[in-house]
């Protein structure tokens, strides 16, 4: 890096903690992390040389002191603050990065990106994020699409409920992908189906699975390949069991109309836990000179020691991606104006990246197969 970038890290929960670890220890940003809640701030690791700011970003205008003279924001924020901190940050001409899954704070992203004079990079995690990222490098590897199927889960390694659950990522984040409703290409049209549905089974390793329908998970896929391929979907990896009970608590108990109900019920019983595991499989069917053929990117990535503190797979593999996306911005090797897509990003860029590399801890080399 040629010159300290000053960035505002926007959340210091679970997901900001370890972005403003990462970017701090690197050496080559000055960091600033905003909350409203001080306990959270309080809670980030002291040794770290970062700036604390308490601050409600729901007030208008909150943001706008903290912006000038800053290289970046990343919101680590709820899905629900998405917009007012594009808002700012395009009001400021600062570069915009985020972790949303919700697809319409993207949207207006996308809207607001139209006029901006700096880049506005949305959906930067693992899913979406580096999913897409996979999907799209396997995919330009065929003369003709059929089939792009994308899965992710965010697992305790030692399950111990019903659900087969642990809190691992945010549960606003969480509700909002289990009701929302999710893109998909069904026969070549883009259509919209609804969240913990088309279940199905799977196993990898020898651990079975199960993946359902959940929401943003496709980024902006769907629009990049709609008519280039007949089938492209995205469901949420869990131990089987889980989508029933959910099924149960979201429809027949009517909790998806009590969000906040469902919230504090989930995390009054559903301990956290440092001991995950973060599965990724996507396969790619199509055609390469005249035969069928599939090509499966499979991953799975652990909990680890990161700057000398305990982080699990989910923090890891969330952080690491922003952080790559921003430091490639910073290097260059991204569009510093205007839209940017997660498939935009190329996966050998993304991978020898130094926050990128997260990633290749167990990755194998996609396999090839003709069907």
């Amino acid at each position: 890096m040629r010159d300290r970038k000053a960035i505002l890290v926007v959340g210091a929960g679970k997901i900001g903690a370890t972005i403003a670890d990462l970017l701090t220890g690197s050496g080559d940003y000055d960091v600033t992390v905003v909350d409203r809640d001080q306990a959270q701030l309080d809670a980030l690791d002291a040794a770290l040389p970062v700036a604390r700011v308490r601050l409600d970003i729901a007030e208008d205008g909150a943001l706008d002191r903290l912006l000038p003279g800053k290289f970046a924001v990343l919101s680590a924020a709820p899905y629900h603050l998405t917009t007012r901190i594009a808002q700012a940050s395009a009001k400021a001409g600062v570069h915009y990065l985020d972790l949303t899954e919700d697809v319409a704070s993207t949207r207006c992203v996308r809207e607001l990106a139209a006029s901006a004079k700096s880049a506005f990079i949305p959906q930067c995690g693992l899913a979406p994020g580096f999913i897409s990222i996979v999907a799209h490098d396997l995919a330009r590897r065929f003369d003709t699409l059929d089939s792009v199927r994308m899965r992710v889960g965010a697992l305790p390694q030692y399950p111990s409920n019903a659900l087969n659950y642990n809190l691992t990522w945010s549960t606003d984040g969480v509700i909002n992908e289990y009701c929302e409703p999710c893109e998909a290409i069904v026969e070549g049209e883009l259509v919209e189906v609804p969240a913990l549905e088309e279940r199905e089974e799977f196993s990898l390793d020898g651990v079975t699975y199960e993946a359902f329908n959940t929401s943003g998970g496709l980024g902006t896929l769907c629009e990049t390949l709609k008519g280039r391929v007949r089938t492209l979907n995205y469901r949420t990896i869990r131990y089987p069991g889980h989508c029933a009970i959910m099924k149960a608590l979201l429809n027949d108990l009517g909790l998806r109309h009590r969000r906040e109900l469902f919230k504090d019920i989930l995390e009054s019983a559903l301990p956290t836990t440092l001991q995950d595991v973060v599965v990724i499989f996507v396969t790619v069917s199509g055609r390469r000179g005249g035969r069928l053929v599939q090509e499966t990117y499979a991953n799975k990535i652990y909990s680890a020691r990161v700057n000398g503190i305990i982080r699990s797979a989910i923090q890891i593999t969330t952080a690491s991606g922003i952080c790559a996306v921003l430091d490639m911005l910073a290097t260059g090797e991204l569009p510093r104006r205007g839209f940017v897509r997660q498939e935009d990003i190329a996966l050998d860029a993304f991978l020898t990246n130094r926050f990128g590399r997260a990633y290749r801890q167990s990755a194998p080399q996609p396999h090839s197969a003709a069907a």
